[in-house]
């Protein structure tokens, strides 16, 4: 095979700050064809900076370009449309997080890569990192911990100023500064923290137990600081299989312990225990006195960063690799935030709308 060809739709600071750097380690195997971006001094600089051949302000000539692998890097409100063009012209698609804000729409999109023979992927990097892959063969071995019946996601990450509108997050690009309203306008962003942060733990957690699906969902949503979108969120989840559980955190100062995540996730199964927490890089199986497995891990293991997914998008399109993100991964965590935000709005337990779906 020859080179693959690269097209970016929607090149924003993260974008510009992760993927692209992180795809320039496989300029052996990718050519960089076109760049997307909507702000055109930017978009020249980005084209200029990474040595795209072309460089647009229209998202369709991307598509036009015909390339094999595309990154979607736009506002979650765009994700389906751009992603589905990019599918259906036949391009392994790695998509931003959160995958879409409409969950039927989210599952077409699982539908149409495999109509088409391609990969998606959404961009959840942790599950990519070693601390993740070990917790995952422990949760898969001999029957993991069992059948599922509790689990508790808390998630906390420095996006006060973010979600507020008055600042960034931490890990920005200083040359290509996040549009705030990509991350604060509901039409564009689909939500708050839910939608930015809680993303990732569900993606984490859904992944280490891929047999949980949202069923039915209550929540609270609070926007201190006259945040136009929500700062913090408690969800309470029941599954489909009878399981339970709930996913809370928000948005924190900046500073503490270097700008770290905090996620921890702990689940309680009919054979035993399971912990894993990103921040204090600790994974944990128990399933009685003689298996009690504690992962030996590297300091540093449990740190972020979105390397993996770009990697995966570079050796699936060259048939081989192991996908740790794939698009129902994105699927079922759009289900349960899309009902999460029905019920802060409703002040009732509102059902997973496409729960019925096989």
């Amino acid at each position: 095979m020859g080179k693959l060809r690269l097209g970016v739709i929607g090149a924003g600071s993260w974008a510009v700050s992760s993927h692209l750097p992180a795809m320039e380690k496989h300029r052996d195997e990718v050519e960089f064809t076109i760049v997307n971006r909507r702000n055109p001094e930017l978009l020249e600089r980005i084209k200029d900076h990474f040595e795209f051949q072309k460089a647009t302000t229209d998202w369709h000539d991307v598509i036009a370009e015909r390339p094999d692998i595309v990154i979607v890097g736009s506002p979650v409100a765009l994700h389906y449309e751009q992603a589905k063009a990019a599918l259906d012209a036949g391009a392994h698609v790695l998509c931003e997080k959160p995958f879409t804000i409409d969950p039927v729409q989210a599952w077409d999109l699982v539908d149409t890569a495999r109509a088409q023979d391609r990969h998606l992927l959404l961009a959840y990097g942790w599950n990519y990192r070693p601390m993740v892959v070990g917790a995952k063969a422990l949760m898969d071995e001999n029957g993991g911990i069992g059948e599922i019946e509790q689990v508790s996601i808390h998630m906390s990450s420095h996006t006060r100023a973010l979600l507020s509108g008055t600042g960034a997050y931490p890990a920005a690009s200083p040359e290509s500064i996040p549009e705030s309203e990509t991350w604060i306008d509901p039409r564009l962003s689909g939500g708050g923290y839910g939608q930015a942060q809680f993303t990732h733990a569900l993606g984490l957690a859904l992944w280490l137990a891929p047999l949980l699906r949202g069923q039915d969902v209550f929540a609270f949503m609070s926007a201190p600081l006259d945040a136009p979108v929500e700062l913090h969120d408690a969800i309470s989840i029941r599954f489909t299989r009878g399981a339970i559980g709930t996913i809370g955190g928000g948005s924190e100062h900046h500073g503490p312990n270097n700008e770290r995540h905090k996620v921890d996730v702990r689940v309680i199964g009919s054979k035993g225990n399971f912990h894993i927490d990103l921040e204090r890089e600790v994974v944990w199986r128990y399933r009685g006195q003689g298996d009690d497995v504690h992962l030996p891990v590297q300091p540093g293991v449990g740190i972020y960063d979105c390397i993996g997914p770009v990697a995966s998008l570079v050796e699936l399109a060259r048939g081989v690799g192991t996908n740790r993100s794939p698009g129902e991964l994105g699927a079922r965590t759009v289900e349960i935030l899309e009902a999460a935000y029905r019920s802060a709005a409703s002040g009732r337990v509102e059902p997973v709308a496409t729960q019925d779906r096989a």
